[in-house]
């Protein structure tokens, strides 16, 4: 049996390919070239989203609240998802992977699954529940930051995300796919007004807490009480002057080495799994 791999199989190595790049040059047998980029065709008509991904479609499948117009799906891709004889109310057009890629574009790792979906109502601060742990985002923008944040408030156990209606990231193929499924999970309350979105939480028995790298307390110092919102700001710029003066109290993570911040995403991530340690009752090490 012979040992030679194909050339682009996931063991060649980098040095190989460029050693039969080498005998093919020599040779005068053309050089290999990767298949072009392909850009991202046309938005969606009528206000519609583009969702893709395995995880994020597996997640608007199962959501009753979200309202999907039709599917794109591999053959492969649809024995993944697993649906088995599950009846569904809207078109699904077997495809092949590039033709998801020219809706998309080639950079977009859509897993050979597509579905155009309506957004996402978004709820007024008044819905919000009972529970103990909320986000508030302070014009983060990043729909890649902001997609990561949501998939750690789901699996924190945070019951809403806060932003504000304009200068926040848009629900988006993009936000989706980052998020992992995590979208479908979560209440998105959108507010006009942060400052007084944030007296309406102190009402309702929550304490603010605004992530500040040069905080005047470490974070699991502050917290107090049953109900806790962190609030972040976009990366660069941090907490706006006046969300700063509205919150009870700022706070700053922890961190011995010479980097003193981090990505937005990985602060929420840390200060969740710190607050939920605290409403829990267990102690930080």
């Amino acid at each position: 049996m012979s040992n030679d791999k194909k050339p682009g199989t996931p063991k060649d190595s980098h040095y190989a390919k460029l050693r039969r790049a080498y005998r093919d040059q020599k040779s005068g047998k053309p050089a290999h070239r990767p298949r072009p980029a392909i850009p991202p065709g046309e938005a969606a008509a009528d206000g519609l989203l583009r969702l893709y991904g395995l995880h994020t479609v597996r997640a608007a499948l199962d959501n009753p609240r979200r309202e999907i117009r039709r599917m794109l799906v591999t053959r492969n891709a649809l024995e993944r998802l697993e649906m088995g004889d599950r009846a569904l109310p809207f078109p699904v057009e077997i495809v092949e992977p590039r033709d998801i890629d020219r809706i998309t574009g080639s950079d977009a790792v859509h897993q050979g699954v597509l579905i155009e979906a309506a957004p996402l109502k978004p709820k007024a601060l008044s819905a919000l529940g009972d529970t103990p742990l909320v986000l508030v985002l302070d014009q983060v923008t990043d729909p890649h930051n902001v997609g990561a944040i949501i998939r750690s408030a789901v699996a924190f156990g945070a019951g809403a995300l806060i932003t504000t209606s304009r200068h926040s990231a848009q629900e988006s193929g993009v936000l989706a796919k980052s998020a992992s499924g995590a979208l479908e999970h979560i209440d998105l309350i959108e507010v006009r007004n942060l400052a007084e979105a944030l007296g309406e939480l102190h009402e309702s028995g929550f304490q603010t807490i605004g992530l500040d790298s040069e905080g005047p307390a470490e974070l699991e110092k502050t917290f107090s009480g049953e109900r806790i919102a962190l609030v972040l700001g976009a990366e660069g710029k941090g907490l706006r002057h006046k969300t700063r003066e509205t919150v009870n109290a700022l706070a700053r993570l922890d961190m011995p080495g010479v980097i003193h911040s981090l990505n937005v995403s990985n602060a929420a991530a840390i200060s969740l799994y710190a607050a939920r340690r605290h409403l829990t009752g267990a102690k930080p090490a």
